[in-house]
């Protein structure tokens, strides 16, 4: 597409870099913002440099956060000895979404798929181990998506967390949730019951071998 422009040009492609968005969203949107008042885009501008250069991940279980330690771990209500391990952010605000699960979290950053490139390394599995040796944790639930690489981080943890000497009861969400289905996407309800119909996550393998 021929622009008239250089710098609209130059947004739109920006825009488009953005996961969802292609380039005809991304020339609606740079528009839009062109017909606002100069002080709305600055303050959108501002928001965004702010939200990259001063956004911390919390130095306990590595959440978005304001500050170092965030709201949930500092939280003294909530079960600290039980830890529920997701993908990223999105999952913890799923789950908090339902009102039902009281414990805190570990955010691993992602996980393992060797079709991106990703690897243990790359995820915040040390510093879960380091808070198993170190904290008095009870239970850990793995509460990572239903896909082939939530499996695979799943049997890794599983196989990592039950070698460690003091090694914590480990769960994994009940499959209420479809195969193949995002944890982010899955309706409250059925997270919910989920959460509370955790099984052992030894029972999951079992059954596979089963099959």
């Amino acid at each position: 597409m021929n622009y008239p422009s250089k710098l609209l040009n130059e947004i739109v492609d920006e825009i488009s870099k953005l996961p969802g968005i292609g380039k005809r969203t991304a020339l609606r949107l740079a528009l839009y913002l062109l017909k606002q008042p100069p002080e709305q885009t600055q303050s959108l501008a501002d928001a965004l440099l702010r939200f990259r250069n001063d956004i911390k991940y919390c130095k306990i279980c590595n959440n978005i956060s304001d500050t170092e330690v965030c709201e949930i771990c500092q939280d003294n209500s909530r079960d600290h000895t039980l830890v529920c391990v997701v993908e990223d952010i999105r999952d913890v605000m799923a789950i908090e979404k339902t009102g039902e699960y009281k414990g805190v979290y570990h955010v691993l950053g992602g996980i393992i798929s060797p079709l991106e490139g990703i690897s243990p390394s790359d995820l915040s599995i040390d510093r879960l181990i380091q808070r198993i040796q170190n904290q008095n944790i009870r239970e850990v639930i793995l509460a990572l998506s239903a896909t082939v690489d939530g499996d695979t981080t799943n049997f890794y943890l599983y196989r990592k967390l039950t070698g460690l000497p003091v090694s914590p009861e480990i769960s994994t969400i009940a499959r209420g949730i479809s195969v193949g289905e995002e944890l982010e996407y899955t309706d409250e309800i059925t997270l919910a019951r989920s959460i509370q119909n955790r099984v052992p996550f030894n029972k999951t393998l079992k059954s596979k071998d089963n099959n």
